[in-house]
């Protein structure tokens, strides 16, 4: 007997993804071949999140081979991240970091408690991966600067800066992480955003 639709291990038409290795036929046959080097010419990594509607190449004006680019949900810096920093830096040559979350995230709409408990309720296992969802922002932002920063597998953390996408007005604003003044708790770093719509220059 067939396979139900949906069972796994089924192969059933792509739909969208038919139409996307259609496109690449007609692309790869219209452009040069040529090949670029594997190290980033601009030796820069880039975290930012997965949302569909931040263009990464278009927004920062860089072209391919130009930058590494890690996306996640979120855009958040999680061990996985840090690996894949570790082996931008070690072995390919980068040597500034570039955060980039957005406003309205999807992130932002959903609990940890939340949405474990929905993965729980589904599949009758509670996941052992952190969700990562937050209010602010910009102080997710900075949590990622921190991460970044504290991570010793990490050589290069002196460049390490973060922003918020409007994926509005495209705009770039950013979130400056100073030590505490005073010689305050350097856990508890000063904070500086943007004004919102502020473009970075």
């Amino acid at each position: 007997m067939p396979a139900a639709a949906g069972a796994p291990g089924r192969v059933s038409a792509m739909g969208i993804i038919d139409d996307l290795v259609a496109n690449n036929r007609a692309y790869s046959a219209d452009v040069e071949e040529s090949h670029l080097p594997v190290e980033p010419s601009s030796h820069l990594a880039i975290v930012t999140c997965m949302d569909s509607r931040l263009d990464v190449f278009a927004a920062l004006g860089l072209g391919d081979g130009e930058a590494h680019v890690l996306r996640n949900a979120g855009g958040v810096i999680t061990d996985d991240v840090i690996r894949s920093l570790a082996l931008s830096q070690r072995k390919l040559g980068t040597r500034e970091v570039m955060l980039i979350h957005h406003d309205d995230c999807g992130l932002q709409t959903i609990t940890d408690d939340g949405f474990r408990d929905e993965l729980r309720e589904s599949t009758g296992i509670a996941p052992a991966f952190a969700i990562e969802s937050f209010v602010d922002v910009e102080a997710d932002v900075r949590q990622s600067i921190l991460r970044v920063r504290r991570s010793d597998f990490l050589p290069y953390r002196d460049s390490v800066r973060g922003f918020v996408y409007d994926v509005d007005t495209h705009a770039l604003r950013e979130v400056v992480v100073e030590p505490a003044a005073g010689g305050g708790d350097p856990d508890r770093p000063v904070v500086e955003v943007n004004a919102p719509g502020e473009e970075v220059v």
